[in-house]
Order: structure tokens, then C-alpha cells, then sequence
């Protein structure tokens, strides 16, 4: 009798999980306090001149770019409200080198392939999100992390993959 399986493939995680652990550097810095809106698992972020991070946004650059924040061992302040993301004033995990788990929302990745972030809005790809990793260029409304590869190139169903961060871009 031959044996069947479930689905086709399993999803490669959440965003934000550290995906190989062997050369993964982690820091935890504060998320700027008059920072507006919190820093969710798997966002790009920056790191401020007062030593504190923020979410890439809008007119972000290469240069701005420190990492990705990670889901690390986060204590819950309160039961009621979203645990996915770090708020302004909390400490804030990123990795800075190794293999975390990101959304793709434009393009398809490919191994060893280029990382975008998108810095503006463009009508025309209605799935790009400024402040999110992407893998296909789209002019000057995106920027290359030129520190950062696609690991595997496979993508799940939620849109997920792996981002390899190749060096520190921020130290």
C-alpha cells in the first residue's frame, strides 16, 4: 500500500526566524522611543546616530540599513495586544549577519540572487510595500542591499524565503 502525504511542501517559517544559526551575529538595541510605528518581525531596520534602531522607510538608503528584526525570546509586557513586533522604547533584536526568514512580496528569489528593499511607492506593482525585501529591481524605487543574498531562492506559499546577510553593514 503506498503511502501519501499532506500538501506538497513545508512553509519555510515566520518571518523574522533565524533560519542557520552558525554565523549569526544578534544585537539588541532600543527602538527609538519618538519612533511612531513599532518594528514587526522580519522588518528591515536602521540604526540612528543615538544608537537606537528604526523601521526602514520611506527614502531609506544602503548606507541606513542595519539588518533584520528577529524573533528572539521576547518578555511580554502585557497578554492583550500583538507579540509580533517590537514598540517604540523596547529592546529590539536584529540580526546583523547570518540567515533570517523574510517576505518576498515582488519577484522570485534565486539562489545566491540580489536583495531590493523598496524606498517608494510605484501604482504599478500594487505588492510592493515601501520598507520590504524584494527580488526584482524597480528602478529608483528600490535599493540593492548589496550585503545581503537570497539563500536558496525557494519561496513559500506565504511569499517566504531566506535572506542571507553576508556582512555587517552597521556595527
Amino acid at each position: 500500500m503506498p503511502g501519501s502525504v499532506i500538501g506538497k511542501e513545508l512553509n519555510l517559517g515566520y518571518e523574522g526566524n533565524v533560519a542557520r544559526s552558525v554565523d549569526a551575529i544578534i544585537t539588541n538595541r532600543f527602538v527609538k522611543p519618538s519612533d511612531a510605528t513599532a518594528i514587526q518581525f522580519g522588518d528591515a531596520v536602521v540604526l540612528n546616530s543615538d544608537n537606537t534602531y528604526s523601521r526602514f522607510g520611506a527614502g531609506g538608503t544602503f548606507a541606513a540599513f542595519a539588518g533584520v528584526a528577529v524573533r528572539e525570546v521576547k518578555q511580554a509586557l502585557d497578554y492583550t495586544s500583538n507579540q509580533g513586533e517590537y514598540r517604540p522604547g523596547q529592546p529590539c533584536d536584529v540580526i546583523e549577519r547570518g540567515t533570517v526568514t523574510v517576505a518576498c512580496n515582488v519577484g522570485t528569489p534565486t539562489a545566491g540572487g540580489a536583495v531590493y528593499l523598496r524606498v517608494a511607492v510605484n501604482a504599478a506593482i500594487p505588492n510592493g510595500v515601501v520598507g520590504k525585501f524584494e527580488a526584482a529591481a524597480d528602478g529608483t524605487n528600490t535599493v540593492q542591499i548589496t550585503s545581503a543574498q537570497w539563500k536558496t531562492g525557494k519561496l513559500d506559499a506565504n511569499r517566504v524565503a531566506e535572506l542571507t546577510l553576508l556582512t555587517r553593514n552597521k556595527a
